[in-house]
């Protein structure tokens, strides 16, 4: 799926005073004068909003931590937690690669068979997901390992990592056959940590798109240290505001500007560093010599999931994993967002009734299991399923295709997900396994490519 970071320049007035700091020629009194002439003309507040409201008034601005948690994955009024909502596919908010073309799932499946096979052919193995959407990636990696001799007979468990009811009715649906015929049990959890590490059992990982939707707190580098950037109502005459720098320069990570329609909320500064800011501030040692000024949006969540995927791998038995997702090898400071309908929209729209999402720090998900596990890449999208045969899988689908809309269709899809403008190398993709194994295939290839080409 093709997604922009979105840019908040003056409509991001971030600086939450008690005492008046008036700067680029702007004071709070114009800012609310302005605001109180336009009025609350935001229409009725979502279910989300109003939880939001509430919140604000007991206890003063939220986090984008909980506004991310409200948002997503509230018990009722969640986005992701909404029977009515299709999430998914073409009717849905964005559309997955598993759901362009079973070839992902499958080179997925390949590429996990592989590391079990160099690790230890005669022990057991079991498949995790997490975040596995409409079940269409495991069914995919289901069908594979059914179709492979070694693999045969060789299968014991299938875990999901799914909190939504909604979502795990679409799983149960779409993977009951399967589990049926290949005779192992599927196995439900709210969070990584109810799955216990097995000694005797290698464990394959699979994480795509879920890393993008686990909360972050925002940071922002000033005089004092880190303060956090929060959420308030853009309509309070009890906050004062003001226009920090970081949200006038010209962000590299974020496209040209959407057009923002007026928003019940805003971005306002912490007057000082907060708990979780002065905490967040240390989880990186690359953040240490960022300069004042600089924002980052760091996940606590995205740490522990990653120390989570490492404790399954490091054991006796072993394991692998991949973590499929759009982001880079450092911290981004505007990338959060919202779509609707495969649309981008403003990552205020309508909270509860949107996706959002954030681009994911790989280099934090390495450092938060580097001492458990070995860890390879990122690579592109499109260099991972090249150099698995997706071009050769392609071809031998297309062959045996029935009409020339399947031998097309099958074409898009691949060319979809390898596209050098598009998915192939906005999605990344990082391999863990245990340490001890050396070069891993085909993380090692493309980095000597890389280096080769300095």
């Amino acid at each position: 799926m093709l997604r922009f970071a979105t840019r908040y320049g003056s409509n991001g007035l971030s600086l939450w005073l008690r005492q008046s700091n008036c700067r680029h020629g702007l004071n709070a009194r114009t800012i609310l004068r302005a605001r109180k002439m336009s009025g609350d003309s935001f229409g009725p507040p979502t279910d989300v909003e109003k939880i939001m409201l509430d919140s604000v008034k007991a206890t003063g601005p939220i986090s984008f931590s909980t506004f991310m948690q409200l948002s997503l994955g509230h018990p009722t009024h969640g986005y992701y937690m909404k029977p009515e909502h299709a999430v998914f596919g073409t009717q849905g908010d964005f559309i997955t690669s598993p759901e362009i073309s079973q070839m992902f799932g499958e080179l997925v499946a390949l590429w996990m068979i592989k590391q079990w096979m160099d690790t230890n052919v005669k022990v057991s193995f079991r498949v995790v997901e997490l975040g596995p959407g409409r079940g269409t990636l495991m069914d995919d990696v289901l069908r594979v390992l059914k179709q492979l001799p070694a693999a045969r007979g060789k299968l014991k468990s299938i875990h999901l990592v799914e909190s939504s009811a909604t979502m795990r009715a679409l799983q149960e649906g779409k993977l009951r056959k399967a589990s049926q015929e290949g005779n192992f049990q599927i196995m439900w959890h709210d969070a990584i940590e109810e799955i216990e590490p097995e000694e005797d059992v290698f464990t394959m990982l699979v994480a795509h798109e879920f890393f993008d939707a686990l909360p972050v707190n925002v940071i922002e580098k000033t005089q004092q240290g880190w303060n956090e950037v929060l959420i308030a109502p853009s309509s309070d005459p009890s906050i004062r505001y003001t226009i920090p720098s970081s949200d006038l320069d010209q962000n590299l990570d974020s496209p040209p500007k959407l057009h923002h329609m007026p928003s019940r909320w805003t971005r306002v500064l912490s007057p000082t560093p907060t708990a979780s800011s002065t905490l967040l501030g240390l989880a990186s040692p690359r953040f240490f010599s960022l300069p004042v000024g600089t924002r980052i949006e760091v996940s606590r969540a995205s740490m522990n999931q990653a120390r989570g995927i490492g404790k399954l791998i490091n054991t006796k038995g072993g394991g692998c994993a991949l973590v499929v997702d759009y982001g880079a090898d450092r911290a981004f400071g505007d990338s959060l967002r919202a779509f609707r309908k495969h649309k981008i929209v403003d990552i205020f729209c309508s909270p509860g009734e949107c996706d959002v999402t954030t681009n994911v720090d790989f280099a934090l998900l390495k450092e938060s299991m580097a001492d458990l596990v070995s860890t390879h890449g990122p690579i592109s999208q499109r260099n991972f399923l090249t150099c698995m045969g997706i071009e050769i899988r392609a071809a031998a689908l297309m062959r045996s295709a029935s009409s020339l809309e399947r031998k097309k269709a099958i074409e898009d899809g691949a060319n979809r997900l390898i596209d050098p403008c598009g998915m192939g190398e906005q999605y990344k993709v990082l391999g863990a396994v245990a340490k001890g194994r050396g070069e891993i295939w085909p993380f090692a290839v493309i980095q000597d490519s890389a280096q080769q080409s300095i």
